[in-house]
């Protein structure tokens, strides 16, 4: 626990943060007017608010959208030549093979302590932006938490073949595969893989139609992110048949990731890189990644949606996000099994 001299000096450092935000919004100069941003989030997640930060701050922010891993390895192919000054990715994993690799720089003291240790790099190299935790999708009109495992060790059961859906080539679901490796190490991981393939699941391309085919009844229960039921739920109504299942033992299946952002070292606009990073952080931000996209926020005293269980309830994985950086390494062990071409 920080001692009161720690906290009087770490919210001085904040507020101090805060205030340099307000006033470098919409005052950098001409040679830090653009930037480029290498994103692994969607466009349809976060263009509203990259556009939001350009009205802000008048510094145009040009975007190549990918998958996380896609980016990751084109940013290690570039090196020192690439012209990316920021990358925004889906999970911690992809940022942690960039760091590796040395590309990221160290952030300030300021921004890094916004968000809960948690959440951030150790090497202060990358910052956790908004929280995603796993959960099972079940069908809520066959099936009721009372009827699911409380742990993943569970849907490896006869009971349960040809009734689960799950997204291979997504790279949360590779992400909480590397935690499982981390936990409970490779010959188990596999055995885990090994049965769940034996039940025959139904493989989809990402997490949506995942979703989608547990509500319609294609299968009864799916192993994806928290916030997609949430999407669902604001353009359909309560009346969509399917609901959330934290696992309650906790473990691979109750991973808590983060989407993060690090600045590349050889990025020509540091300025407006972390005036960038610092919007990202700030109530407006964090409010539009809480209400549009259903995610947890990772700075206090921002309201979260109706019925979404706060984060500090889940019985999240005990794991150092630092940690999920092999995701070549899950990537080969699906392939081994068969769950990956």
């Amino acid at each position: 626990m920080k001692s009161q001299h720690e906290f009087i000096i770490i919210s001085t450092l904040v507020l101090t943060g805060l205030l340099f935000s307000a006033c470098t919004l919409g005052s950098s100069d001409e040679s830090s007017n653009t930037l480029v941003l290498y994103s692994g989030r969607s466009e349809s997640l976060v263009e509203p608010i990259i556009t939001q930060f350009t009205e802000a701050s008048g510094i145009e922010v040009q975007v190549r959208y990918g998958s996380t891993a896609e980016l990751a390895a084109t940013l290690l192919e570039e090196g020192e030549n690439s012209p990316a000054d920021l990358f925004f990715a889906q999970d911690p994993g992809g940022l942690g093979a960039v760091a590796d690799a040395g590309l990221l720089a160290q952030l300030p003291f300021d921004l890094m302590y916004l968000v809960d240790e948690r959440f951030r790099s150790p090497q202060n190299l990358w910052v956790g932006i908004s929280g995603r935790a796993r959960v099972v999708v079940y069908n809520s009109e066959r099936l009721s938490p009372d009827d699911l495992p409380e742990d993943l060790h569970g849907f490896t059961d006869p009971a349960w073949k040809g009734r689960i859906g799950l997204p291979p080539t997504n790279g949360s679901f590779q992400t909480m595969i590397t935690g499982m490796r981390q936990v409970w190490g490779e010959e188990a991981t596999r055995e885990w893989l090994l049965g769940i393939l034996a039940n025959e699941p139904v493989f989809y391309e990402k997490n949506t139609p995942t979703v989608a085919a547990v509500a319609s009844g294609e299968v009864d229960v799916g192993f994806v992110n928290h916030y997609y039921l949430y999407r669902f739920i604001a353009e359909e109504g309560e009346g969509f048949a399917a609901r959330n299942y934290f696992l309650p033992s906790g473990g691979p299946g109750s991973l808590v990731m983060v989407s993060g952002i690090g600045r590349i070292a050889t990025g020509q606009n540091e300025a407006a890189a972390l005036e960038f990073i610092e919007f990202l952080l700030s109530e407006t931000a964090q409010q539009y990644f809480a209400s549009e996209t259903f995610e947890y926020p990772l700075i206090p005293d921002i309201q979260i949606f109706t019925g979404l269980t706060p984060l500090t309830e889940l019985n999240a994985l005990d794991i150092a996000l630092g940690d999920l950086s092999d995701l070549q390494g899950s990537v080969e062990l699906l392939q081994e099994v068969g769950a990956l071409p």
